[in-house]
Formats: C-alpha cells, structure tokens, sequence
C-alpha cells in the first residue's frame, strides 16, 4: 500500500484538487486497494478553532465540471507524525516544498517532493491568485498520471 499526501499553502485549492483527481484516477485504473490518498496545508490560514475550511467554491466547481465531487473535505495542517504515516508527499510548488520538509523534519526530506517533478519539472500556479482554477486542474491531472506511471 502506497500512501501519498498531496500538499499546498492552504489545503482548499490545489492539494485537495490533486487528492480527487488521483483517487479518481486509481479507481478508474482499479487500483484503489493499493493507495492511501489525502491531502494537507503547510499553513493553519484555512483552520479555525481546530475546524478547517472546506474547499475553496471555485475549486470545488472545477473538479465538478470533471465529474468528481470533494464533498465533506477540510482543510487540515501537515503534521511532523505525517512523516511516518505516508511514503510521499508531492507539494505543488517550492514554497510548499520548503515548509513541508520543514514540518516533517530531515529524516523524512527523501520523501518530499513536488508533483510536477514526475512531469519533467515546475510549479502549479496557485489559482487562488490567477482565478486560472482550470490551468491548475491541468497541471495537476498532468502530474497525476505521470506519477501513477511511476508508482
């Protein structure tokens, strides 16, 4: 069992996107027994009192449009005790990539990568920025079924 945490900034736009679209993309293949999918922020922005947001309503309707649903998703915030719990975590861009190993500690800096690096390389511009929620969906699909070639 492979389990993979997809990580950005606030955990309500791009990680939760990648989370859907690559258990979308297991399930399709049929290979949903072998993968643990979830999704994390390396910021506490979209969590309050221990609650976190849900995903950000632009988001949520790009992932509809492909016929996937993230019903019931909040934000949570990475955790140093993740770094035992999954084998990966695929960041969407550098920053994230700098706080995740931060978080998780050097022992676990091998595990720590970003998502489009399975893609030849680059970062998945942050659409709460752009409003480019579709751009993000690609990239993300792109990254996703490289990394499941890989795995």
């Amino acid at each position: 069992m492979t389990k993979i945490m997809f990580v950005c900034h606030g955990n309500i736009c791009r990680s939760p996107m990648a989370e859907f679209i690559m258990k979308d993309m297991v399930r399709k293949a049929g290979r949903e027994n072998e993968f643990v999918i979830a999704s994390s922020a390396t910021s506490t922005e979209e969590i309050w009192n221990g609650i976190g947001n849900p995903v950000y309503p632009p988001a949520r309707e790009e992932l509809a449009r492909h016929g996937l649903k993230c019903d019931g998703k909040r934000a949570v915030q990475l955790k140093a005790r993740d770094g035992a719990d999954y084998d990966l975590f695929l960041c969407m861009d550098g920053a994230n990539l700098r706080n995740a190993k931060r978080i998780l500690g050097e022992s676990c800096s091998h595990k720590v990568k970003k998502l489009l690096d399975y893609t030849g390389g680059g970062d998945v511009a942050d659409p709460w920025y752009s409003d480019q929620f579709d751009i993000a969906y690609a990239d993300i699909y792109r990254g996703c079924e490289a990394l499941l070639k890989t795995l």
